[in-house]
């Protein structure tokens, strides 16, 4: 195993989880299109006929270079999901880059519809995700370093953070072509329109001044 490429690897851990939730598809293949009228609606996109599926519908040239990590997280995130990468649809399957500045945070966030796997390629991160109620909300984390693998099982709130000094890079493989992400911040106080302020203070116990700074602030989407 420790022979194999990385990319490789991350391909063997994602094919892993890909049967563990999304059905299995009835055809070859089930490329996305957005003509709705050359194709059949098929778990949430519409699919191109495949005769007319070409070698470029399953090429992703996404991951190439890094990415700016110049803003307020200290993170960007690249999804390979069927939005981004048609060839996914129906085969349960999608990955994502995640670049990292020195301190960057990709933060707590849900995936309602896929589990993550992640692999550390260059740097040094400090992982975690917090159980369900059933489980007392416990917090399962880990330092990671290159070569390192974590498992975020699906639904999950879970985040990485960068807690070396040096550029940080990470894949992930996820269980779902369309995986889908709820960055908790973004949700609670970023919402439109906006929660309820009766409903934030007392969720969180906080004063009503706390909850208008915290939905005056601006939520930067990382993806």
């Amino acid at each position: 195993m420790k022979c194999l490429p990385i990319s490789f690897l991350i391909l063997a851990l994602a094919t892993a989880t890909a049967f563990a939730y999304d059905p299995s598809p009835l055809q070859d293949i089930c490329v996305a299109t957005n003509d709705l009228n050359s194709g059949v609606f098929v778990n949430g996109k519409f699919c191109k006929d495949p005769n007319q599926a070409t070698a470029d519908d399953f090429l992703f040239k996404g991951f190439r270079i890094p990415r700016n990590t110049s803003n307020l997280l200290g993170s960007k995130v690249t999804p390979a999901f069927v939005d981004q990468f048609p060839g996914l649809n129906t085969l349960g399957i999608s990955m994502a880059r995640i670049d990292f500045a020195p301190g960057g945070l990709n933060p707590p966030h849900t995936h309602p519809r896929g589990t993550e796997v992640l692999v550390v390629v260059e740097g040094t991160l400090l992982v975690g995700f917090v159980t369900s109620n059933q489980l007392n909300n416990t917090l399962f984390t880990k330092v990671l370093y290159k070569g390192d693998v974590f498992v975020f099982p699906i639904g999950l709130i879970h985040f990485q953070l960068n807690i070396g000094n040096t550029y940080a890079l990470a894949f992930a493989g996820l269980s779902s072509q369309n995986p889908g992400l709820i960055t908790i911040a973004n949700a609670v106080f970023g919402a439109k329109p906006p929660i309820s302020a009766d409903v934030l203070t007392k969720a969180f116990q906080v004063d009503k001044k706390v909850v208008d700074y915290l939905q005056a602030q601006f939520w930067y989407d990382n993806n």
